[in-house]
């Protein structure tokens, strides 16, 4: 992606900073809740205490602040673009969340558009598409959701009419159960059968690289607060002809490239433009690109590897506890990020979740995560794995992330042995 940025203007000067890596938090609080949202990282927290002195408006003033505030909004759209791995002609457009990137690109649809996805998905990327829809079952393994979906589009192939657009759309990684779906098989039985794939990238983007073109995917959507930047700034990536071609997603100041003196005399901006109508939120888009760049500066396969040992040993000291039952969709050895759900057998999940806050200072998540389909699915299929009939209706979600420690885990499996 390529844009067009205005002249350089003075920086100020900092001293230097700890780890950009590093997040804030509250002393004494072991926050085990990063797939809800991740704690700020401290790249986040320096750009936008950097450019607040020149809190200004952006591509609506010729002002220095003005222009200081545009060349940074621009400047994030493309750190946003090489982080992902964005194609020269994909648009990189700033959304509130992926839920709003969901959504804008569902509204975005060329007309008769068939959606296929899987039950297994977040509402996110459920409840947006049109009427119509095709929702697979939720497979039990990566390999079984690569030939459920080879066969969908095999049938639609034979029975849509003919020329009539079809978008796949999937999840780089659960946010039930951490595990890792098939992106770059799914993409490519996509492309043979000529359909577009879309890839809800939210909590897929926080642990490990994503390059739509590696990949070969059209379209990836995440969130900045999953992402260790402040809640607000999504952005939806890809390709440009179905979203230039599209009423604009929001119609007002920003998005138009002229409003005559009639109602309906408008022409829309094309590009990113069209659908980020409104003054844009410049401090998240800043803070979500400083930590874009923060993790590609890093050594991401250490960071992935120490995510990795924390997890094994969450993963192994539930199974040691007998009154625990863990969540899952694929085998027990299957890829996944540092995500786990589980049930604790005969208590209330909530009830184990305010216990642990305010006994241990512990944060978890409870409920069914916005993906209720495929909890509901796998509360089920824990009852029966493990043979108990006093299973709680909803479960419990510890997830790991940067500052996450091997005394955190401790003191969450500590905690779990000893409730009350």
């Amino acid at each position: 992606m390529t844009v067009t940025l205005v002249p350089s203007l003075p920086t100020l000067s900092t001293p230097s900073r700890p780890d950009p890596l590093g997040v804030l938090g509250v002393p004494g609080e072991i926050n085990l809740d990063h797939a809800a949202s991740a704690p700020c990282a401290r790249a986040a927290a320096d750009a936008v205490t950097d450019l607040l002195p020149w809190y200004a408006s952006v591509h609506r003033g010729a002002g220095a602040l003005s222009r200081r505030c545009t060349l940074a909004y621009e400047r994030a759209r493309q750190t946003v673009a090489d982080f992902l791995g964005a194609r020269p002609d994909d648009h990189v457009i700033f959304t509130r969340n992926t839920t709003d990137a969901l959504n804008l690109l569902a509204r975005a649809l060329p007309a008769g558009t068939t959606v296929v996805t899987f039950a297994g998905e977040h509402h996110a990327n459920l409840l947006p598409w049109p009427r119509g829809s095709v929702r697979l079952p939720v497979p039990d393994s990566p390999g079984g959701a690569v030939r459920s979906l080879d066969a969908a589009l095999a049938e639609l192939s034979r029975d849509a009419r003919p020329g009539l657009p079809v978008l796949v759309a999937v999840t780089g990684a659960s946010n039930v159960t951490g595990e890792r779906w098939p992106v770059a098989e799914l993409a490519r039985v996509a492309r043979r059968h000529g359909a577009r794939i879309l890839v809800d990238a939210a909590q897929l983007a926080p642990h490990a690289p994503v390059d739509l073109a590696a990949l070969d995917v059209d379209y990836l959507a995440l969130s900045g607060h999953k992402l260790y930047a402040p809640f607000g700034a999504g952005v939806l990536v890809g390709r440009a002809d179905w979203l230039d071609a599209a009423a604009p997603y929001l119609a007002g100041g920003g998005a138009t490239s002229h409003v005559g003196a009639g109602t309906h005399e408008v022409r829309w901006a094309t590009g990113p433009a069209r659908h980020e109508g409104g003054t844009p939120n410049l401090l998240g888009a800043v803070a979500l690109a400083a930590v874009c760049a923060a993790l590609a500066d890093a050594d991401r396969d250490a960071l992935h590897a120490r995510e990795q040992a924390l997890l094994a040993r969450l993963r192994e000291g539930m199974a040691a506890l007998p009154h625990v039952v863990e969540l899952r969709t694929f085998a027990p050895d299957a890829p996944r990020v540092g995500i786990v759900s589980f049930v604790v057998a005969g208590r209330d999940s909530a009830e184990v979740a305010a216990h642990l806050a305010a006994a241990h200072r512990i944060g978890v998540r409870d409920g069914l995560f916005c993906a209720h389909p495929l909890a509901r699915r796998l509360l089920t299929e824990a009852a029966t794995r493990s043979g108990r009939s006093d299973l709680p209706p909803t479960a419990l979600r510890a997830s790991l992330g940067l500052g996450t420690t091997e005394s955190d885990v401790e003191a969450l499996l500590t905690a779990l042995a000893t409730l009350p």
